[in-house]
Order: structure tokens, then sequence, then C-alpha cells
């Protein structure tokens, strides 16, 4: 193998590595990686042309290139031309039955889902929203203010207690009274 690979003097893929191919390998597993150093380059090239340069699947084609030329080892002709001749028709045979497998096969699509089409069920938050609505009701109004000036207005507690005009001590205590209780009837209503 190694006298094989120092007889080769030119491009890849070209007349000029006649000696290297034209030397009979011993076995099959020596004449594929022969062929590709010395046949790779140009076949990818051509096959990236056949496939609208998709590299992935111009890489597919050139294995299974080099595959069934592993396969046929013991009949291929080892003279450059014929070898290169024989590598460029089977990929060009691979990529028209993967053009022809693409036009039977359904072509796919994203799947996509119509704005109007509304997959979310919303009962749950709108039973939540029902629930807790219903157990701030049955809180205090001096708690049910500040809840509704923080929690649900997104005031800080400086300006609940500027807009209800109670000290910002008092907003904190009552939030944590009001949070207590809210805690407790939404529990009770959990269990009825």
């Amino acid at each position: 193998m190694e006298a094989l690979g120092r007889e080769c003097h030119g491009p890849v893929g070209h007349g000029s590595s006649a000696t290297a191919v034209q030397a009979r390998p011993d076995t099959a597993d020596d004449l594929v990686p022969l062929l590709y150093k010395n046949f790779r380059a140009t076949l990818f090239s051509q096959v990236l042309a056949l496939t609208n340069h998709d590299r992935q699947w111009t890489e597919d084609v050139v294995q299974e290139t080099m595959i069934r030329a592993w396969q046929h080892s013991g009949t291929l002709e080892r003279e450059p031309g014929m070898l290169r001749g024989w590598l460029l028709t089977v990929a060009r045979r691979i990529v028209i039955d993967g053009w022809r497998n693409r036009k039977v096969r359904p072509q796919e699509v994203a799947l996509e889902i119509p704005e109007n089409a509304e997959s979310t069920d919303r009962a749950d938050s709108s039973l939540a929203a029902l629930t807790i609505s219903r157990a701030l009701s049955e809180l205090d109004e001096k708690y049910q203010s500040v809840i509704t000036e923080t929690y649900l207005a997104g005031n800080t507690v400086r300006q609940a207690a500027t807009i209800l005009g109670i000290p910002e001590g008092t907003v904190k205590s009552r939030l944590y009274t009001a949070m207590r209780q809210l805690r407790k009837a939404l529990g009770e209503m959990a269990v009825r």
C-alpha cells in the first residue's frame, strides 16, 4: 500500500494517478482507501452538482458509491479512466434513485396551526380567576384595597400607601394579613 501511495504524483482523480490505481491491491479492503485517495474529490464535486449542492446527501452518495466499489472489488477494472467512469456512473445512478424516491414520497411540510385555531383550554385559568375573585370578595374592605393596589394594579408599597392615604408599614401589615386570609379562604374552597 505504501508503494501505491508513493507512485501517485498528480491531481486527485485525473489520469496522472494511473500507476497508483493500476497496481492491483492485495484485498478489497485495500481498494477503498486507494479510491478515496484518488477519486473522492472528483466524485464529490460531480455529485455535489447533481444533488443541487446538498452536502449531506452528497456525502451519503459518495460513501454509498465507495461501498459498492468495495462490494464489486473482485470484478472492477483497475485502469484509472475505467474506475473513474465506473464510480461516476454508480454515483449518478444513486442520485437518480434518490430523486425518484423524493418524487414518490409525499413532500414533508411543516405543520402550521392557523391563527384562528385556538388550541389552549382556558377553562382552568378562568375557574382559578373566579375562585380567587370570590375568595378576595370575602375579605374585609381594608385588605381588599391593599391587594388591589399592589398585586392587581402593580403599584409599589409606597405608591399604594400614597393612594390609600395610610402609612407604608400599615400597607405591609395589611398585605401580610390579607394574604394569610386569602390562602386560608382558597384552601377552604378547595376542600368543598
